[in-house]
């Protein structure tokens, strides 16, 4: 890669390939790729989207895109999972650096240099930021201040920031092209943690994955309830499966929201227990197991008063659902995918569908 001169330009600016899977993105893939357009970096540049098997109207809008820029090519995603699509994209680019784009995702447009800048800087074979999570609706709102608060995602920084430095992973990611084919890209066989589980090959590898607060991407949320209790059903499997793959001291906070959905189920279980038990007569300390199902009530609206107070009252009560929403999907999916099962449902989904993942790609 070309040396940074002190003025912060490069004699000669390396080119840079920015990767996008999509599927079923109308409403946000124009202003992902404007982002993209809109960089300020000075370097040559190309955009590969990789799409997948769209019934929304995607398609024939990337198609018009690349129409209007040269720049852009559309490629076909016939499975339309991330890994695939990102393979795809990857393969069909040809520049050393590689940055992964989400089409809920908006760059800032400083977002290609500082990321160079830093590749440059600290020789890390990836680097990305922060994930900052910014709603339209009250609902969306209140789905983006649980993203970026310790209550919600566990306050990694890649979602509430923190100091510069070597991480086990980042969000999206600027990869630089050698190292990335050279440890085979991103495992098709994963649908979500598809990310980590690259850097961890990386790393493992001898390669840094460096985070730094510089680089802040704009993320849209998911716009309903159902969505964003899909989503996070299948994120939370997917960690499960991974943190029994590959164990570590690092996967022990993975297992706080199950415990917790453990609890308060079995809170309930015994409380309920202890209510017909006392409504017979019977002196019983099940009615104990309330503790924990309140205690987490509590902790709920304590943090929508706390966390979601700039919001608006609307936003507010959003929080109330969105929260548990978040912890019991992905809880759930955590201890189906801990027992194997998320390979034996994405394998299922997969025959049903013909190959082709039904939802959006992220």
């Amino acid at each position: 890669m070309a040396e940074s001169t002190s003025t912060g330009a490069s004699a000669e600016l390396v080119g840079v390939s920015y990767v996008m899977p999509v599927l079923n993105d109308v409403t946000h893939v124009r202003a992902a790729v404007d982002s993209l357009l809109s960089q300020d970096y000075a370097g040559p540049f190309e955009v590969a989207i990789a799409v997948g098997p769209s019934i929304d109207g995607t398609n024939e809008l990337v198609d018009e895109l690349s129409r209007a820029d040269a720049r852009i090519r559309v490629l076909p995603n016939p499975v339309g999972s991330t890994p695939a699509g990102l393979n795809i994209a990857i393969s069909a680019t040809r520049y050393p650096v590689v940055i992964r784009v989400d089409a809920h995702s908006v760059l800032p447009t400083n977002y290609a240099r500082i990321a160079v800048e830093t590749i440059e800087q600290t020789g890390a074979d990836n680097v990305g930021g922060i994930m900052d999570a910014q709603g339209n609706t009250p609902f969306e709102r209140a789905v983006a201040r649980a993203y970026g608060s310790r209550v919600g995602l566990g306050g990694t920084p890649h979602h509430v920031g923190g100091a510069a430095g070597p991480a086990d992973t980042v969000y999206l990611g600027v990869f630089r092209r050698e190292p990335l084919e050279s440890v085979g890209m991103f495992d098709e066989r994963i649908k979500r943690g598809q990310d980590w589980e690259l850097n961890r090959r990386i790393r493992a590898a001898g390669g840094i994955v460096w985070f730094t607060p510089e680089l802040k991407v704009t993320y849209r949320p998911r716009p309903s309830l159902t969505a964003l209790a899909r989503q996070f059903f299948s994120t939370g499997m997917w960690r499960g499966e991974l943190t029994r793959r590959f164990p570590s001291a690092n996967t022990l906070r993975y297992f706080a929201p199950p415990v917790m959905v453990l609890g308060v189920g079995l809170g309930v279980v015994l409380g309920l227990v202890g209510l017909v038990q006392a409504a017979a007569g019977m002196t019983t300390p099940l009615l104990l197991g309330w503790l924990v199902p309140v205690l987490y009530l509590l902790l709920v609206v304590l943090a929508a008063v706390v966390v979601a107070r700039r919001d608006g009252i609307r936003s507010q009560l959003w929080f109330l659902i969105v929260l548990p929403c978040i912890h019991f999907c992905w809880g759930v999916g955590f201890v189906l995918g801990f027992l194997a099962l998320a390979s034996n449902i994405s394998a299922l989904k997969n025959e049903r569908t013909g190959g082709a993942s039904v939802g959006r790609v992220d």
